[in-house]
């Protein structure tokens, strides 16, 4: 009997089509789903005519697959990855791996990969981004555990991968939970990217009065230049076009205003308060989404709370032009932040991650994927230790030339009454980095003033106290 080269565990979207990439590269595939009915559907209709068997037990999956196995999981975060390892721990062999393409905790995937690993298992944590296209076609994926357990797979992932001009968009990250951190991060980028446009749209909409078709021709626009091009600029351009078919309407006018959140950019955030990094941007956008999600009680105190109602600004041209830098400037700033929380990560946990390849693997699958991505990449490339990309000659100019523009929009967004929470984050986050002086001296007086905790002089060394009252 022949045996298959890869297998996967779960059918869901994101397993399904991953297990076609898989295939379609010639790596024959065995996939198993806890639902036979998923199973049956699977090869019934996607995995026709492809090099694929169904297991139905865990036992026929296992011995269906060569040695050393390559079992990827592709179920819920959480207890169900606990879960499935467990169960297939009894039945497999040293150097067989698993590899979990979830959106894990990183927290997860380092106990994992030092259990596992302490069996004589091996285990990866690969962050996968892409969507059900990318999955299919080609993600970006972001894997982390031992070099040997990546070189292992490192002739399936290079296929599967996106492909861009510098290379297939996978790289080893580095060991432990070093992927899935990566891939946290890159969906907290996500977020703020996600949260600026939304807020451009806003301010070309009720401040600039424009209709879904020129919205559209906006963003069809930017979607052209060098600072704009991206994935999420791409779609939003499309979304415009698409009307309802019952009512007539554009469609995104009838969508409710309420955003979710899975988890990972909370988990984002969370971390970087932890981790003492900066992250104002991606912290607004998911407060965006959280506030966001009170619909029925914004509804009745908009009944109760006044502001200024929204005039249109004269010149419309001029308006989309501001917006334009704004939303540019504020990207820059996202991704600094993000890059700032994968650093201090990297040196804290001491994963080693290369900040100008991680900037690369993005370039193409991934949700972020953006033109710019090549001047990230080229900034970390010419300064390794480059601080902040905020200092990066390109951008450092960029938005010393755009910065009256992004000021401009903010305060017109006030004078409008239009929340622009994560463009206010970036501005601020832009202006607190570049000043020698912030007023946390008085701070820290007022802290040790109620609690003695003692503070710093400029003018000499050591720490004081102070008798204040």
């Amino acid at each position: 009997m022949s045996l298959q080269k890869f297998g996967v565990i779960g059918l869901a979207v994101m397993g399904e089509n991953l297990a076609l990439n898989v295939e379609r590269n010639g790596f024959p595939i065995a996939v198993y789903n806890r639902s036979r009915e998923k199973t049956d559907q699977f090869m019934a209709e996607r995995a026709v005519g492809k090099q694929a068997k169904a297991a139905y037990s865990l036992e026929e999956f296992v011995s269906s697959l060569e040695r050393p196995r390559r079992i990827l999981i592709m179920v819920k975060a959480g207890g169900p990855v606990d879960a499935v390892i467990q169960q297939l721990k009894p039945l497999l062999n040293d150097d067989d791996m698993i590899i979990d393409g979830g959106n894990s905790l990183y927290t997860d995937t380092e106990r994992r990969v030092q259990e596992l690993e302490n069996t004589g298992l091996r285990f990866i944590g690969m962050g996968v981004s892409g969507g059900e296209e990318g999955a299919l076609n080609g993600p970006s994926l972001m894997p982390g555990g031992t070099k040997a357990a990546y070189e292992s797979i490192e002739p399936i992932v290079t296929k599967i991968a996106a492909q861009v001009d510098d290379g297939p968009c996978v790289t080893y990250i580095g060991p432990g939970g070093s992927g899935h951190y990566v891939k946290m991060v890159h969906n907290g980028i996500e977020y703020g990217d996600m949260q600026l446009i939304a807020e451009a749209y806003d301010l070309l909409k009720s401040v600039g009065g424009l209709n879904h078709t020129q919205l559209h021709e906006v963003f069809s626009e930017w979607n052209t230049t060098e600072e704009l091009d991206s994935f999420l600029i791409d779609i939003t351009k499309d979304i415009f076009t698409k009307m309802d078919p019952e009512t007539g309407k554009p469609l995104v006018e009838l969508i409710v205003d309420a955003a979710g959140q899975k988890g990972t950019g909370l988990w984002t955030a969370v971390n970087a308060l932890e981790m003492g990094v900066a992250i104002p941007t991606i912290a607004a956008a998911v407060n965006a989404r959280v506030l966001s999600s009170i619909k029925a009680e914004r509804v009745a105190a908009s009944k109760e709370l006044t502001g200024p109602t929204p005039s249109l600004y004269g010149d419309t041209q001029a308006l989309i032009n501001m917006v334009r830098d704004a939303l540019y400037c504020s990207k820059i700033c996202s991704y600094a932040q993000g890059m700032a929380l994968i650093k201090r990560a990297s040196d804290e946990f001491g994963y080693g991650v290369n900040l100008g390849e991680t900037a690369r693997i993005w370039k193409g699958g991934c949700i972020i994927r953006a033109r710019f991505l090549n001047k990230i990449k080229h900034a970390y490339d010419e300064n390794g230790a480059l601080a902040n990309l905020l200092l990066a000659p390109e951008f450092k100019q960029t938005i010393l030339d755009r910065q009256a523009a992004w000021r401009q929009v903010i305060g017109l967004a006030a004078q409008n009454g239009i929340p622009v929470p994560a463009f206010s984050a970036s501005l601020d986050y832009f202006d607190s980095y570049r000043r020698a002086q912030l007023p946390q001296n008085l701070t820290q007086a007022q802290r040790d003033y109620f609690g003695a905790h003692t503070y710093q002089r400029i003018d000499k060394e050591g720490s004081f106290h102070t008798e204040w009252f």
